[in-house]
């Protein structure tokens, strides 16, 4: 499916197929597993495409059933796949999870290494439509794939930035895929300085920065030339510091009560959805970070790793329902 007009919003990356355990515990005994797809930054688009903005997706996929699974289901998702690339000499990568008990951290083995999306270069940015676009959203997963990667990432940010567009960043931490800890750091705070909106994690934040509180950690990408910082806390919720509107400020919003935690995957990415959407809305940085818990919230709730992702009129009620509960609250 490709449509007349060139994407507003862009993502790059890996997509992978997702084979997940119907039962719980070792892979090595599973027998039965349920397909789906995997990738952070697909994880965004999706979500973000769900809400009704145009989407593109670049990326590469094998010439491979697994590739033909993979843009079949992003386009039904609502992806503009005009920049998914079919690469007859490198195959689709895999990844395999676990069904985890009371909400813990599933095993995760990938099957990744020298796939199609590796191969990616700044040449396969050549006939993106800059122009058009109003954000560019990135993570710190495709540089840590190939160094041709790392290159479409700076190229990518560069090319968007000089356009106008937004951009932004959310670390992904991959230490597995980096040669040192040293060299992650430093390459993942460089391309945050590129952009205008960072997302890290806390711990990632620590690890990048050094830093331990979310103020400080912040602090380090004001200071490196990010307009805001949104520090996403879990289940305590997430923290605010930036400039978006002018004036600085800084503060933080509680997290979203859920009944039970099915899988944690997919958690920021959800929150990540959730602040891009609300800040290309045009709300406030308060309501932008309450949407990011929002839809992290719901991202926990269900296998997979974008399944709880809302579409726009689901997040319309839940957003309602927020306010609604805040209110009586107030009173």
């Amino acid at each position: 499916m490709t449509r007349p007009s060139s994407p507003e919003i862009l993502s790059f990356g890996e997509a992978m197929t997702l084979f997940v355990a119907e039962t719980t515990g070792d892979l090595a005994e599973v027998e039965r597993f349920q397909r789906r797809i995997a990738g952070a930054d697909t994880n965004v688009a999706i979500g973000l495409a769900r809400l009704g903005f145009h989407v593109g997706w670049l990326s590469r996929v094998g010439d491979d059933s697994f590739g033909r699974y993979l843009r079949a289901t992003l386009e039904h998702e609502g992806l503009d796949c005009r920049h998914l690339i079919t690469d007859t000499d490198h195959a689709t990568g895999l990844v395999f999870k676990e069904r985890a008990l009371d909400g813990a951290d599933p095993r995760v083995e990938y099957r990744r290494r020298g796939s199609a999306a590796s191969q990616l270069s700044p040449a396969d940015a050549d006939a993106v439509d800059f122009s058009a676009l109003r954000h560019l959203h990135a993570t710190g997963i495709p540089p840590a794939l190939s160094p041709s990667c790392r290159e479409l990432s700076y190229h990518l940010l560069g090319e968007a930035r000089r356009r106008g567009a937004s951009l932004s960043f959310d670390p992904n931490l991959r230490p597995s895929l980096w040669s040192s800890e040293r060299e992650m750091r430093e390459t993942l705070n460089d391309l945050a300085a590129h952009t205008d909106w960072v997302m890290p994690g806390l711990a990632e934040g620590q690890l990048l920065t050094g830093q331990e509180t979310p103020h400080d950690i912040a602090g380090f990408y004001l200071d490196q030339g990010a307009e805001a910082v949104f520090l996403k806390l879990g289940p305590e919720g997430g923290y605010y510091r930036g400039r978006l509107g002018g004036e600085e400020q800084a503060f933080s919003v509680p997290g979203i009560a859920v009944a039970e935690v099915v899988d944690t995957v997919g958690a920021g990415d959800g929150f990540a959805v959730g602040v891009i959407s609300a800040l290309l809305d045009g709300v406030s940085p308060r309501q932008a970070l309450q949407r990011g818990c929002l839809i992290g919230a719901e991202a926990v709730q269900v296998p997979g790793d974008m399944e709880g992702l809302p579409h726009r009129d689901r997040l319309e009620r839940l957003e309602a329902a927020l306010d609604d509960t805040s209110r009586r609250s107030a009173t």
